[in-house]
């Protein structure tokens, strides 16, 4: 497949959209004539929430989404974001093998689990998640000491919602590069009759299943009811234990040399309660109360040091022979929710939101030594947060045009500490320690957005206002050790956006967008503090570090015609003041001028691309139905400053699929084609120490199969097998950072063919 970076594939993104608008114009002249696509096909239409932060026709917005519902979870047998979000393009989730030091001295490898969601090119604390409207906690790395995101269990979700690109004109910090929204069920989800209607006293659903990359067993269980006329009520529960997750290497010894992956054993639970008021037609209350909490115990073979030991004295005194690690993470979250019709003037509807989440991950690591005492490291990141909310809605028709108005404000107060304990730490530092000081992170906002109508044309202008202040509460523990004490900051963000839409006929529509984003200084950013005597460094704290900043142009057509939908997109977004954590800014690594690091705003980055997805409908052939899905992405990006490739885009990705149902059976055949990493498509500078180069990895194309029988209409078995061709291949999120002269490459590739099996029973 051709590369990235080549010449002949820098279409401007305006001359792309109209060739693709075109020709779908021209097909659409010769295509069956129908109406909308919801009416063809006898189904409701699409309604999603996160694109303008109100229920709305998904065709309607004017930029990229993608909708995930609970049944593709379940049928697809999905147990993590990783798998949920695979199938879609310029989307990816860095996910790699626990294979880290306790100390961090050989490596931090798959200390953070499911890093982070990659859209368009940037991931991380870009990506805005959200559960429920609710933030989720953010991700957190300081030198080798990293924790994850993933506080979610995907049993407790009634789809997901992703939006592509700058989102801070609606949603704030974090939106730089998109929006995730996972929505948890309702008891109405399960209260439906076989005909969708809610007629059900009680319902429910129970789930297990069985993967066999890890070995996991999953169990999961719902029971709902309707207590009465105006109350509903619903209890989730799910647990799953799991082991390591496969791969193909094949080098099994008990030290550094390994490939296989280490021993490991996952335990995840998770609960989700609901109440929903609804006293009359016009006021509806939703109080919901969900705890998730994981745990992971890994024995860390690779860590040991080979036999015989050798080296200096003090290199085989120093020699790891066993190390072990802890990891776990909760969250609780308890939120009311409420909405009320007024049919005033000034708002039609307001919805009220009021939410306390708490958070807590802990990492746990102890370290043997040939005759050097016992390392332990205990690790703690926290996060307790409230979020208030209040949103208006107003409909105002002025002649020929028609105005849904959706304004409101935004609070959200975090408060955000760190512990950093245990045995033997590295001179000068005396356990226990704080990396950054306690800090409050605040955020403060009005938001304005107008969808005007007019005929076939839709706009929608926005505008929101943020002020964000970050505060030390406390320097206790901080500093000292810390040279300096930490310091506050506070800052504040303009974010518009504007959109156009244009049903240009009943099966074809246009859009075009042009939104921006931002994303505020992280405590551990502003005030993060680290010093070694024996490596001769110092990480430095920076108070004066800018927002990041995202700026994001769109075109895009949709087709819904009798058979055919279809989805294109191209785009082309400019990031500006990217902060670099641990940046080197000066020093030569000895004693008297010891290297100093510090996180600052440097980088300027461009990246572009197009996107394409879609589903045909066969018909009916040998009296069944044929259904074939596609997805292709493809982007580009430059980091401005040096004109280097960005390292954070993913390679090509083609995902196709084909569904045949027939009676009880339906059979799912789908293939992901991930295009080749070369080395002109990165910068080895920035990925790996000199004179080292970034590993790179070759195309490769994964088959699965799967095979459903509804047993009966409430009683489901699914059975699938993933990577047909037992495949050897890499995915690009993680094996960044590896470099190519390493021997233990292996350990970083996929899981080979694996069987998995569930059974699915709604009453």
């Amino acid at each position: 497949m051709p590369s990235l970076s080549r010449p002949a594939l820098r279409p401007a993104p305006t001359r792309l959209a109209l060739l693709v608008a075109l020709a779908c114009l021209h097909l659409g002249a010769h295509a069956q004539s129908a109406p909308a696509a919801s009416a063809i096909q006898g189904t409701l239409p699409e309604m999603v929430v996160s694109g303008s932060r109100h229920e709305q026709v998904a065709d309607e917005l004017p930029l990229s989404y993608d909708v995930i519902d609970a049944r593709t979870l379940s049928d697809g047998q999905v147990r993590n974001v990783r798998e949920a979000l695979q199938e879609l393009p310029n989307t990816s989730v860095r996910l790699l093998p626990s294979r880290f030091s306790v100390t961090g001295v050989t490596s931090a490898t798959g200390r953070d689990g499911n890093a982070g969601i990659n859209i368009r090119g940037l991931g991380g604390n870009r990506v805005l998640l959200m559960v429920d409207g609710v933030r989720l906690p953010r991700s957190y790395a300081f030198r080798t000491t990293v924790f994850d995101r993933e506080y979610l269990s995907l049993e407790l979700l009634k789809r997901i919602e992703v939006v592509r690109g700058p989102a801070s004109a609606l949603y704030g910090s974090d939106g730089m590069a998109g929006l995730v929204h996972f929505i948890t069920h309702e008891p109405a989800d399960f209260l439906k009759g076989r005909d969708g209607q809610p007629d059900k006293a009680l319902g429910g659903r129970v789930a297990a299943g069985w993967s066999g990359d890890d070995h996991g067993r999953t169990l999961a269980g719902t029971v709902a009811g309707q207590a009465s006329e105006s109350l509903q009520w619903m209890v989730t529960a799910s647990a799953r234990r799991a082991h390591e997750l496969d791969n193909r290497g094949d080098v099994d010894t008990p030290d550094s040399r390994r490939t296989r992956p280490n021993p490991q054993s996952d335990r995840d639970e998770a609960v989700l309660g609901k109440i929903v008021l609804t006293p009359h037609a016009g006021q509806r209350h939703v109080v919901t109360l969900e705890h998730v909490e994981r745990r992971q115990d890994i024995e860390l073979l690779s860590s040991r040091a080979p036999l015989p030991l050798t080296g200096t004295p003090a290199q085989i005194a120093g020699a790891i022979t066993g190390e072990a690690s802890e990891r776990s993470m909760q969250r609780d979250r308890l939120a009311w929710s409420a909405r009320f019709e007024l049919g005033a003037s000034w708002a039609d509807q307001v919805q009220t939101t009021l939410a306390f989440q708490k958070s807590a991950s802990r990492q746990i690591g102890t370290s043997e030594r040939q005759a050097l005492p016992l390392r332990v490291r205990d690790n703690r990141y926290d996060e307790r947060t409230w979020q208030a909310g209040l949103q208006a809605e107003k409909l105002v028709r002025s002649g020929a045009w028609a105005h849904q108005i959706t304004y409101g404000l935004d609070h959200v107060n975090s408060r955000i500490t760190n512990l950093y304990d245990g045995l033997n730490p590295a001179p000068p530092e005396v356990f226990p320690l704080k990396r950054f000081p306690d800090t409050r992170e605040t955020s403060s906002a009005l938001y304005l957005q107008d969808e005007a109508v007019l005929g076939d044309w839709s706009f929608t202008p926005g505008l929101r206002l943020d002020h964000f202040a970050l505060d030390v509460t406390s320097q206790a523990g901080f500093h000292p050790p810390a040279r300096q004490p930490g310091t506050s900051l506070s800052g504040s963000a303009v974010s518009p956006k504007f959109g156009v839409l244009w049903r240009a006929a009943p099966q074809w529509s246009l859009f075009g967008q042009y939104a921006t984003g931002f994303r505020a200084p992280e405590a551990g950013q502003v005030n993060g503090y680290f010093e070694n005597l024996a490596e001769h460094v110092v990480i430095l704290p920076n108070g004066s570090l800018k927002p990041e900043k995202s700026r994001g142009f769109e075109l895009g057509v949709r087709g819904r015609l009798e058979r055919l939908q279809l989805d294109a997109s191209v785009f082309r977004n400019r990031y500006s003041n990217l902060i670099m954590d641990a940046a080197l800014i000066s020093g030569s690594g000895t004693a008297a001028d010891p290297r100093l690091f510090q996180a600052i705003n440097v980088e300027r980055a461009r990246i572009s691309g197009f996107e394409l997805k879609g589903r045909y409908d066969w018909g009916s052939v040998a009296g069944g139905r044929l259904l074939t899905s596609f997805a292709y992405g493809r982007a580009r990006g430059t980091n401005l400053n040096t004109g280097q490739p960005l390292n954070s885009i993913d390679p090509a990705q083609l995902a196709l699929g084909l569904n045949y149902a027939t009676g009880p059976w339906s059979l799912q055949l789908d293939a992901r084609h991930h295009a080749a990493k070369r080395a002109r498509d990165v910068d080895s500078s920035t990925a790996v120490k000199p004179p080292h180069t970034q590993f790179t990895i070759p195309s490769a194309t994964v088959l699965d199969a799967s095979v459903q029988w509804r047993v009966r209409p409430d009683l489901r078995v699914n059975l699938g097998v993933r990577n047909l061709t037992d495949r050897k291949y890499w995915l690009w999120p993680d094996v960044y950072g590896l470099a190519a002269a390493s021997t233990t490459n292996d350990t970083w590739t996929q899981p080979g063919r694996s069987a998995h099996l569930s059974v699915v029973y709604d009453f």
